[in-house]
């Protein structure tokens, strides 16, 4: 069972939504990113997606598009991503999915990337903008390397695709909460709540919800029918407030335990 449906399995028989923040990695720097990803785990998170840092992250509002900029500059590349996930698996075996855009894979080349993704520990694949009609590029190559390539639906993908994308999906399903860029807007737990119990009708699939989810009261509230919850900007801001300020590890950590507080508290 991989390390994604055993954590999933393990939260469901607890009646536990699942945290799964968000992170740059390489912001500030791919030493203190794995700094974090231990203290995100130590502090609650279930789940972890790592930012591929690029320069046109058209899905992404200010704050992570700053993020990206902060780690380029720091010279973060996918190879060192691929590294920093080798570092921190000496130590942790939280499943860990990487988030980003086609190309710099595309760059790295597919049967390359799916090879030394999955000896690093790797354990999904999110690309923003990589289509379904055009996902067989890379499907078989990961397949063989046992890394899910996780699918992104919106408020306005159709019923009958939003069917067909649940049927064929790996890993979890992010829904997406709203339209716009992440980070961009107040969520409405109610809408979402709607198109969250349809995707489950639609699949046994765990479905996470992302974008919009800034505070433990968003979490809770979308805890409370969702199977994980995905926070992105808000955690990212704190890593730019604080930097490589001692402060960093500790502020990063009290949020994370109040946004797991919040899931334990929505349980059942």
């Amino acid at each position: 069972m991989s390390r994604i449906k055993a954590t999933f399995t393990r939260l469901k028989e607890r009646q536990e939504t699942a945290l799964i923040p968000f992170i740059t990695a390489g912001d500030p720097d791919l030493e203190i990113t794995a700094k974090l990803v231990l203290a995100l785990a130590d502090a609650g998170a279930d789940l972890i997606e790592l930012g591929i840092p690029f320069s046109d992250p058209m899905a992404d509002g200010p704050t992570i598009q700053a993020a990206s900029e902060r780690a380029l500059t720091a010279g973060t590349t996918l190879k060192g991503v691929l590294q920093l996930v080798a570092e921190v698996r000496k130590t942790t075996q939280i499943p860990l999915v990487l988030m980003g855009y086609y190309n710099p894979v595309f760059y790295y080349g597919a049967d390359a990337f799916a090879h030394d993704a999955a000896v690093a520990g790797v354990d999904a694949l999110l690309l923003v903008d990589l289509p379904p009609e055009e996902v067989a590029e890379i499907s078989g190559v990961m397949s063989e390397a046992g890394i899910d390539l996780i699918t992104l639906l919106a408020p306005t993908t159709p019923p009958e695709r939003m069917a067909r994308l649940a049927v064929a999906a790996e890993g979890y399903l992010y829904y997406v909460s709203m339209t716009g860029v992440t980070g961009s807007q107040k969520i409405s737990p109610e809408d979402i709540r709607v198109a969250v119990e349809e995707l489950k009708g639609m699949t046994d699939i765990p479905v996470a919800v992302g974008f919009g989810i800034t505070t433990a009261a968003d979490a809770k509230a979308v805890g409370t029918f969702a199977d994980g919850v995905i926070v992105g900007s808000a955690l990212v801001k704190i890593i730019a407030e604080y930097g490589q300020s001692g402060k960093l590890l500790p502020e990063v950590t009290k949020f994370i335990a109040e946004l797991k507080h919040g899931l334990t508290a929505s349980a059942g």
